[in-house]
């Protein structure tokens, strides 16, 4: 593990979720856990939210999409909080959720829909 890049993660995980939620997180790691962790600490919040191609609003944002069209509620419930110590406001959260709403319910049916049909031609193919 890389100290400096775990460090800064450290530092924006905890600007983005809060101290109480990092700590927490923190000292319930055990044995089993604990590299989890580490890496989340490091790659996650480190190396990808630690770049300076996105800012972290930006990042928050496509969190509460991504998060939300996997249905992971206490990963969404985490990263709300840590949108709004972001900077993004209640109605844009409001924007990405209904956003998500229709671009997460209905392409993937269309989607599905379209493999079952390829899928059911080739085998009525034969």
């Amino acid at each position: 593990m890389d100290q400096e890049t775990y460090d800064k993660g450290l530092a924006i995980r905890r600007a983005t979720l809060g101290d109480a939620y990092v700590d927490k997180a923190l000292a319930q790691a055990d044995d089993f856990t604990q590299d989890l962790q580490q890496l989340v600490t490091t790659y996650c919040w480190g190396e990808v939210w630690g770049r300076e191609g996105l800012d972290r609003k930006t990042r928050s944002i496509i969190n509460l999409a991504m998060i939300s069209a996997l249905n992971r509620p206490h990963e969404l419930a985490a990263h709300v909080r840590g949108a709004i110590n972001n900077g993004v406001t209640r109605d844009e959260i409001k924007e990405v959720f209904l956003q998500v709403g229709i671009y997460c319910g209905v392409p993937a049916m269309v989607d599905s829909f379209r493999i079952g049909r390829e899928v059911l031609r080739d085998l009525d193919a034969g």
